[in-house]
This record gives structure tokens, sequence and C-alpha cells, in this order.
């Protein structure tokens, strides 16, 4: 913990959960000074309301934090492109929106959001240069798609575009990520899963299942078809229309053949798939294969490592951006919310269902050696492994799949994406539904 850190935790954190008659006392003793001496009764009455996807915006966080910072904090779920609708279509009913980099490029696009201020966020300079400079370890991070580092800065507060490099503005504070690949039921499927082809391998017709969000589920479909060796793409996260045209014409192809037997939107869809399988491979997000093994059913994540130019995992990260209409104390409150996430908690919480944190030193402070040594260095788990709530997870000797935090991440391929041809992929995608 910085020394900065440790300095607000006595001059603000301490205050709000000590109430405003004890820090009255405490700032009119002159024993701690630099401070509102009225902020922690005037933000009591705040609430910050937290719209995002169910995998990131999760009640028990936000309860802890409304515990730790003193004022309420509402969390609501909805699913990928509801939340972007929501944001887009009815900013005032939202403060804390959860933002994909894709979501970010498009909620600066339309006003929505406003710059936050780089140096306000007290962990900034610990972020992993994979969000600050788009590189780990000095290896480059895949740029196909929006990257975190694509997707981080604005020139100034107001600005509507992306600014390509560093800058004192930022479209969202990074809070989870992770590379997303394949789920499969090794009890159902006939061997090891390391290609994205497999999803697509007629063995599996009607026992497979893919993503429908059209911008996440097109990336999942082109890896795919990358992978089958059926289309080469000169940027799968910025499509042609004659790439677009391909794939979904694969896509409608396939579903008409019965290669599948669902498409799903949510986390719960997803999981209930696969728990009772109705499916044996679909593509899928890391909680999900953890929520099904804790019922006691196999299920793998595939390792899709990079090879020959093709395969990688599919890279995503949430951040948390603020809403234009955020003033006053309540945008103040909305910044200590934002340094609450990076302090540890949260990212130990989420890194106990397979997530990571733009600030791994801290959740590092805030979970047992067991599970760094599972969750981000990859070795065999020296005892058994539980989920978020304390339900077992994995037992002891256990292994990660796909390894280390830097073996996962540095295999991404790609990242999810706003297309310049958006408006056309939306339509052909909709044309693989109704098909």
């Amino acid at each position: 913990m910085t020394k900065a850190t440790k300095h607000s935790k006595i001059s603000r954190r301490n205050f709000l959960k000590a109430g405003a008659a004890v820090a009255g006392a405490a700032a009119g003793s002159g024993t701690i000074t630099g401070f509102p001496t009225i902020w922690a009764q005037e933000i009591k009455d705040i609430e910050l309301r937290h719209v995002g996807v169910s995998y990131s915006v999760v009640k028990a966080i936000g309860d802890q934090a409304a515990k730790d910072l003193g004022f309420k904090v509402t969390m609501q779920n909805l699913d990928t492109s509801a939340a972007i609708n929501r944001f887009i279509t009815q900013p005032d009913t939202v403060d804390i929106c959860d933002l994909e980099g894709w979501q970010a490029k498009l909620a600066a696009k339309r006003g929505v959001i406003q710059g936050i201020e780089a140096k306000k966020i007290k962990q900034f300079d610990n972020f992993l240069p994979i969000f600050t400079k788009g590189e780990l370890n000095g290896v480059k991070i895949a740029n196909e798609g929006i990257s975190p580092y694509a997707a981080l800065y604005l020139e100034k507060k107001d600005s509507t575009e992306l600014h390509k490099g560093m800058a004192d503005w930022l479209t969202n504070v990074p809070q989870v990520y992770n590379a997303d690949s394949i789920g499969y039921r090794p009890d159902l499927v006939d061997h090891p899963v390391t290609e994205w082809k497999d999803l697509i391998d007629p063995k599996y017709k009607g026992k497979a299942a893919i993503l429908d969000v059209p911008a996440i589920g097109i990336m999942d479909a082109a890896l795919c078809m990358e992978s089958a060796g059926l289309i080469k793409y000169g940027d799968k996260g910025n499509m042609t229309r004659e790439e677009i045209d391909k794939t979904i014409d694969k896509l409608i192809e396939l579903k008409r053949a019965g290669h599948f037997r669902a498409t799903w939107t949510t986390f719960d869809q997803s999981v209930q798939l696969m728990a009772a399988g109705e499916v044996v491979i679909q593509s899928m997000w890391s909680p999900a294969v953890a929520a099904v093994r804790v019922k006691q059913i196999p299920c793998v994540y595939a390792p899709v490592n990079k090879k020959d130019g093709k395969e990688g995992y599919r890279g995503w990260c949430n951040g948390m951006g603020l809403m234009k209409h955020l003033t006053g104390k309540k945008l103040e409150a909305a910044y200590e919310y934002m340094n609450w996430y990076l302090e540890g908690w949260q990212g130990a919480f989420v890194s106990r269902y397979g997530y990571y944190s733009p600030v791994p030193s801290t959740a590092k402070k805030f979970m047992t050696a067991t599970e760094w040594a599972y969750w981000y260095e990859g070795k065999p788990a020296p005892e058994g492994i539980t989920d978020p709530f304390g339900v077992p997870m994995e037992k002891a000797g256990t292994v990660r799949d796909g390894g280390s935090f830097s073996d996962r991440v540095t295999n991404i391929s790609c990242w999810n994406t706003l297309m310049d041809e958006a408006a056309y992929m939306n339509k052909r995608w909709n044309d693989f539904k109704v098909a």
C-alpha cells in the first residue's frame, strides 16, 4: 500500500465509517487535518447506481463498498446489449456505467460519459502496463479489436473520441478482465480441446452453442472460422463487409444444418446448458465454467494458445465510467467508489471466480497464498480452492486451465470490439438469429 493510500484511509475512509459526529470531534481537536470536516455527514444520503453485466456488477461487491464508504451503492444487472442501450438512451438513470473497451468508445462518441481525471485515481501508477501502455513483461499485447489500452484515454474531459497514446483523462477505470475461450465437457467430448475450430466440428452437431451478443459473438465465430482455415481475415477486430458476410453466411449454414443446440446471452444460460448436458462445447466465460464445476460436473476451459498466426484467447476488460450528469458531492463519492475498487477487496473477490485485477499487488493482500498460487501463478493449489462465497470449487493439487496469468494474457489474440461496420454487422447477425 502506498503512503498516499494510507493517508487516504485515515483522512477519509475512516471518517466515513466513524460517522459525522466523531469526524467533527476529531477534526476539531486538530489531530487529523486536510479534508472536509463535514464529508461523512454530506455523503450519508448519497446513492450511487452502478449498472452493468452480472459477472462484474455484483451485489456482494456493492454491499462491501457501501459498508466501507458510508453511502449507498445500488447494483443493477443487464445483459451486454441492454446495458449499452441503457447508458445511451437513459443516461440520467445511471451513475457508474460498466463499460467494455468497445462500449467506452461508443459511450464517449455519444457524449454520455465524462472523462475521469487520472491523477485522482490513487492506484493509477500501479496499473499493469496492459492498460497504460499496451504491454506486459515487455511483450506487446494484441491490438486486434479494441484493447484496454486503446480504449483508455481521452484528450480532454469532454472529448468524444478515443485518444491514441497516454493522456490525463480516462474513459473508464479498469476493474476486471480476462482471456476467454471455449468451455467443454471432458466426459462428453472425445479429446482435449485446444483449438477454436472444435466448436464448429460436425461431430458436435446439435450439441454446440455460441454467445448471442453480436459484437462479441462475431469475434468467437471469426476465431472458429480462422482456426478451421475457412476464412482469412485482414483484421478480425475490424472486418470488411465481405468478411462479415462470409462469417455470417457460414454461421447460417451451420445453424440450418442443426449444428447449434442454442445461443445464449447470459452467464446463467451458459451454465444451465452445460450442466444439463444439452451442449458439450460452447463459447464460454471463465466463471461459468467454474460454476459448472461447483456443481461437481466436469467442465474444462480450453487453453487456446496462439500458434501459426491463429488461435489465442479473446480478451475483454470491464471498467467503470462516470456518467456526464455527475457533479458535486456525488461526483466526489463516485471517485471514492472507484478508488475503493482498486484497494484490493474487489480484486481478490473476482479472482476467486477466475478474473483478474488491474492492480494485482493490492488484490494479493486480500488473497491466501493458495489462492494466489492457483489463480495467478498457475501452480498446483496447495489446498482446496473455494469460490467467492466459500463454496468448494477445486481440490488440492489442481492447476488452473490455461496456466498462469502471464501465460493466459500474453496469448490473447484479439479483444472485444466495435467495428467500423458495426451497423451492418448487427444487421447480418440478426439474419443469423432468424435463420
